[in-house]
């Protein structure tokens, strides 16, 4: 190894690092496994033994860490030993990630890389529903083999870490029905309505009528069976349509996981629209991931392989669309370990199927997977990512002055047996 060294030496410092050469040369790095402080947290900075299967995969590690290194373990070019593994890797990584941007040509990259993600979050009408379709339309029965039975692939709503996927999913749903105070009759607007476990919910839980929005027919398909099956076919129905080519009015808009897709350079369309499908005494909350820090851009392995065109924003680019549009920014929840926790049932629920996920999709599938329900769940440990609602409506008294209500709500819905 000629590039890697000199980036390695300075970036891994705690944790260890092994590299076996397709020479059988060992390169270690680092003092050790130890556990240190890091984000307030006691975290064990791991060894991991790192297997290269070809030369060339120095240079692309060197010249683009984070997809070369999915690339690579998707491609089988590299393998893990001693009982390490991705996760291992991707956490040592993540615990010294500042080293490694300061590397000079690492600057260069990631300045590059701002400077055009204006034109990679370029998602008009039609180039926005294709790139959507990237992710959700991989067939249903993948999703069913780790989801949980209620289908919902969002952030779940954790009272504690021990209280299970299924429940922390079943909370959320509580949490934003209370939020959004549904009265018998309603109307509301699913916005990325997924496979449809909310809508249903909404109607069931609340006596609404729901329109669920989505761009994924095969989602689309699947969220109508699963309300008919439910008993409110007649309560729910499911568009194929982009959020901008919808008109009419709702007493309630929702969306859930959605605004990640919509590129910074339309938020203000984004809202504008939300806005304008309001009545006057109209809510709406939008629940979605953003960062702690400021503007940023979405990781190439993710913009390629698994969110063409997504990115998760700042909360001052969410405030600086809102503020334009009119509407009164009535309260915004900041939610910090609840991805994580969700994120590491998933992935533990993945792991558990994986032969059946390689059997279906295939062991490059399988590994781009896992590479990804890994960074992503360390992310949300460690890192920076955290999941925002945000209520807002036209006008200032829409939502009530004090939360109480929520939770008033949120019993009265669960004595429901909701």
């Amino acid at each position: 190894m000629l590039l890697l060294p000199k980036l390695l030496k300075r970036f891994v410092r705690k944790g260890q690092l092994t590299v076996i050469t397709p020479d059988n040369q060992r390169h270690v790095f680092g003092s050790g496994p130890e556990e240190i402080l890091f984000a307030g947290q006691r975290k064990l900075a791991p060894a991991v033994t790192v297997r290269f299967h070809d030369d060339r995969i120095e240079r692309e590690i060197f010249l683009n860490p984070e997809l070369a290194l999915a690339e690579g373990y998707m491609d089988g070019r590299i393998d893990f030993e001693d009982g390490s593994s991705i996760h291992d890797l991707l956490a040592l990584f993540w615990m010294q990630r500042k080293e490694l941007r300061k590397h000079p040509i690492q600057k260069v990259i990631r300045n590059v890389r701002f400077r055009i993600r204006r034109f990679r979050m370029h998602n008009p009408l039609g180039k926005a529903g294709k790139k959507v379709k990237h992710h959700y339309d991989i067939p249903t029965e993948f999703y069913k083999l780790w989801l949980d039975e209620t289908m919902t692939y969002s952030c779940g709503y954790w009272q504690s870490p021990d209280i299970g996927l299924e429940q922390s999913q079943k909370a959320k749903l509580r949490h934003i029905a209370a939020k959004l105070k549904i009265e018998p009759g309603m109307s509301v607007l699913d916005i990325g309505s997924g496979w449809g476990e909310l809508s249903i919910y909404l109607a069931k839980a609340c006596g609404a009528r729901v329109t669920g929005l989505n761009v994924s027919p095969d989602q689309m398909a699947a969220a109508q069976k699963r309300a008919e099956a439910a008993g409110v076919g007649d309560s729910v129905t499911f568009i194929n349509k982009d959020y901008r080519e919808l008109t009419g009015s709702f007493d309630r808009v929702v969306s859930v996981g959605m605004m990640e897709h919509v590129g910074v350079a339309h938020y203000l369309e984004y809202f504008e629209k939300i806005r304008d499908l309001l009545p006057a005494e109209g809510i709406a909350l939008v629940h979605c991931i953003g960062r702690v820090g400021p503007p940023g851009f979405t990781g190439p392995f993710f913009d390629k392989y698994i969110f063409p065109g997504g990115y998760a924003p700042a909360m001052s680019e969410v405030f600086a669309a809102v503020e334009q549009t009119g509407l009164w920014s009535s309260d915004c929840e900041f939610w910090r370990r609840h991805y994580h926790w969700t994120l590491e049932a998933w992935r533990e629920r993945f792991m558990a199927r994986r032969e059946e996920v390689v059997a279906m999709m295939g062991e490059r599938f399988a590994r781009m997977w896992e590479f990804y329900l890994c960074a992503c769940s360390i992310s949300f440990d460690i890192g920076g990512d955290m999941v925002f609602q945000l209520l807002l409506g036209p006008h200032k008294s829409a939502v009530p002055m004090i939360r109480d209500y929520i939770t008033d709500a949120e019993k009265a819905l669960e004595a429901r047996g909701f």
